[in-house]
């Protein structure tokens, strides 16, 4: 009983000796140290990428996260489902990794790419080598800004993505969350969905595009995350060879400044089409919360979290099944 306090103390100074080798070791140049909190340490990078490591040696995978921050709320008239329309053309290939679906079967990962309101993020879960950690972080440097984004591919996405609308246009919980969410939201974008008008989808002419691209797919906007079993010095080196070479861009980004009005009152929706389902959101919105749809009054959620909290119906004999979830949304 009495090593205990032993193997304590102990285990507390090899950490803190880590942290201040961590602290000690030189970085590349173009790299600063930013802050380190309960193992997850950040870097900046010259050119404004932000990047977080987290590793973990108890694991026997990696994952490279790319998070950039542009969503369906930073799109304009005519534009909607632009950023989810973008996330599919990404996968269509650079000059360098012409074949993204081949390589991703190749390197054995667990890939995805989605999106949201204020963000679009990809990633990659692969087993923890270095040739695969290499070619990762190469990927993700290569289609952060040289992306064929492609007449021909638009066009052969855009049904793919129109398939995804009309899957939601027939699923009862999609369709009144989009009517919900529109009531909730006056001026904002949170007020449209991701996947944005049918009309947009099939007209937004490919130069458009580009320059959404152009725009928003940089390192200032772009937090990338490395978590797993790595080592971090060489994969801080990995991440200086493939990313320090993209030039901080020149363009300003828009800010979006509109500010939705107190809300006034009770907002309600009701939705009726053919069909033998019941659905019910149960919504409620905290004085202390942002505009839209909020949680209950015990939860312990910050001032952007919204919730949703539906139940289900059928009819004839009661069927009801109740579920409870968050997301988070970055306006104050």
């Amino acid at each position: 009983m009495k090593r205990a306090p032993k193997l304590v103390a102990l285990l507390f100074i090899s950490v803190l000796l880590i942290s201040v080798l961590q602290a000690q070791t030189p970085l590349p140049r173009g790299i600063e140290r930013v802050t380190s909190v309960e193992g997850i340490n950040e870097y900046r990078l010259d050119n404004g990428l932000r990047v977080l490591m987290f590793p973990d040696q108890t694991k026997q995978t990696i994952t490279v996260n790319i998070t950039y921050r542009v969503g369906s709320a930073t799109e304009n008239y005519g534009e909607t489902g632009m950023a989810h329309l973008l996330e599919h053309l990404v996968f269509k290939g650079t000059p360098r990794h012409p074949n993204i679906p081949q390589e991703l079967t190749a390197h054995g990962t667990r890939p995805n790419g989605t999106t949201w309101a204020d963000r679009t993020n990809y990633f990659e879960t692969f087993s923890a080598t270095d040739e695969n950690l290499n070619w990762a972080l190469d990927l993700e440097a290569d289609r952060m800004v040289n992306s064929f984004i492609a007449k021909k591919d638009l066009d052969s996405e855009m049904t793919v993505v129109r398939n995804e609308f009309e899957l939601g246009e027939n699923d009862p919980f999609s369709v009144l969350l989009e009517r919900s969410m529109a009531a909730s939201y006056l001026w904002h974008n949170y007020g449209k969905t991701t996947i944005g008008a049918r009309s947009d989808l099939e007209n937004v002419p490919i130069d458009r595009l580009q320059a959404f691209y152009k725009t928003y797919y940089q390192p200032d906007n772009a937090v990338l995350l490395i978590a797993g079993k790595f080592d971090e010095s060489k994969t801080l080196a990995l991440v200086d060879k493939y990313f320090s070479p993209i030039p901080c861009p020149t363009r300003v980004m828009q800010k979006i400044y509109t500010v939705e009005p107190t809300q006034d009152g009770e907002r309600s929706v009701t939705l009726r089409r053919v069909g033998d389902t019941q659905l019910v959101q149960a919504l409620s919105r905290p004085r202390w919360f942002a505009p839209g749809f909020c949680g209950d009054r015990n939860s312990h959620a910050g001032p952007r979290r919204h919730a949703f909290r539906p139940v289900t119906q059928s009819s004839g004999r009661i069927k009801k099944s109740e579920f409870h979830f968050w997301f988070q949304l970055s306006m104050a």
